[in-house]
């Protein structure tokens, strides 16, 4: 009892919301970090940076008025192209550029809160974001085509499914648990498939947990299963039966992919605040500072974290 009593307190105290960057990047950096630091491009493979490179050229090389969906689509993949590059500041120009020449095409709101999570804009992601979900709210939902496809070749998210993880995202690394779950609780609901319920439910989780619900925090987890075909989301499927006494929570990382390891060490580090073990979580959170993967959500809500 006294130390869920303790657990819960250590909680209250890390709700509150990580400062937002007040000054734009200095040259050569393409963010802020919560804590002050600039952050630089990150280092690429030279063939990925071909790849997306070209990919990039054939959309911007799209320019057929007559069509504008395919003008839309093109302004689209620019964006997200430039995103994949690490090139963050131009997609939110793209971005941006995109929602106002067709602005009624929420798809460019969805990418650009994305992008303002990256570059650690929280405020404006949740106002971006905020829009997107009131632009969708009586449209139907819609596949996301993948811009990097999985083993399986198969996209596992949706155009409302994204905004609302996106949007919870943004709440969950302000600090805001309350708020951060009652928008999960809607992802969770929009998911269509595992990789996308794992990745919801897994948010769920934290967000609950850490705003002192631990049994319903508990019961977000309950309907994930061991045989689930996971295809993407792998780092979170592991996390949640770990969470949910499912499975070993040990050796988690060892030949993870960097993404996916920020994402695992992540989620010891926060499963360990919310026990209670402080000192044990912020060693962890700041190991993933440093990293260089800082565009990760893992990376960011470890920022985030020891900002507050």
């Amino acid at each position: 009892m006294m130390r869920a009593l303790i657990a819960a307190l250590l909680l209250a105290g890390c709700a509150t919301a990580a400062p937002s960057p007040a000054t734009p990047p200095p040259a050569g950096a393409e963010a802020i970090g919560f804590d002050g630091r600039a952050l630089t491009r990150p280092a690429l493979p030279e063939t990925f940076i071909a790849e997306q490179e070209a990919l990039l050229a054939q959309a911007r090389a799209i320019d057929t008025p007559r069509h504008p969906q395919q003008m839309a689509d093109a302004a689209i993949w620019i964006g997200r192209r430039l995103g994949y590059l690490g090139r963050y500041r131009e997609a939110i120009a793209a971005f941006e550029d995109g929602a106002a020449r067709f602005p009624e095409d929420p798809r460019f709101l969805r990418h650009l809160g994305h992008r303002f999570i990256t570059v650690r804009q929280l405020d404006d992601a949740i106002t971006t974001l905020t829009r997107a979900e009131a632009m969708t709210a009586h449209r139907p939902d819609e596949i996301e085509p993948d811009g990097l496809p999985n083993t399986a070749n198969t996209p596992t998210s949706t155009l409302k499914g994204n905004i609302a993880y996106h949007l919870g995202l943004a709440y969950y690394l302000r600090g805001d648990f309350p708020t951060a779950a009652r928008v999960f609780q809607g992802a969770a609901a929009l998911a269509a498939n595992a990789d996308a319920a794992v990745a919801a439910r897994y948010w769920l989780y934290l967000a609950l947990a850490r705003s002192g619900n631990q049994q319903a925090a508990k019961a977000a987890l309950a309907p994930i299963q061991p045989d689930w075909p996971v295809h993407e989301e792998s780092a979170y499927f592991w996390l949640t039966l770990c969470f949910n006494d499912q499975g070993a929570c040990d050796a988690a990382e060892e030949g993870a992919p960097a993404p996916q390891s920020a994402a695992i060490a992540y989620g010891l580090a926060a499963q360990a605040l919310i026990e209670g073990r402080r000192t044990e979580a912020h060693a962890g959170m700041r190991a993933i500072l440093a990293r260089s993967d800082w565009a990760s959500f893992g990376y960011i809500a470890a920022e985030a974290d020891l900002a507050r």
